[in-house]
């Protein structure tokens, strides 16, 4: 029966236990894109939940200054 030298075969385990780690990052990596998908989705949720609230107290005609909370009415155009 014929064998692969030693060195052959420890660059072959080598190489083959790299493909299944890198392939298991990948696969974390994928589920971690999922989760902040979530979230991001959540936050839109919010956000649009929060916008919403804010138009129907302050008016549809107004911006709101992010930094400062400044509300003023919309210029015309």
């Amino acid at each position: 029966m014929k064998n692969l030298k030693k060195t052959e075969l420890v660059e072959l385990q080598t190489l083959n236990s790299d493909f299944v780690n890198l392939k298991t990052q990948l696969g974390d990596l994928e589920l971690q894109k999922h989760l902040v998908i979530e979230q991001v989705q959540e936050v839109r949720k919010k956000f649009a939940d929060l916008e919403a609230k804010l138009v129907k107290k302050y008016g549809e005609n107004t911006t709101i200054n992010l930094q400062t909370g400044e509300i003023k009415e919309k210029e015309k155009e």
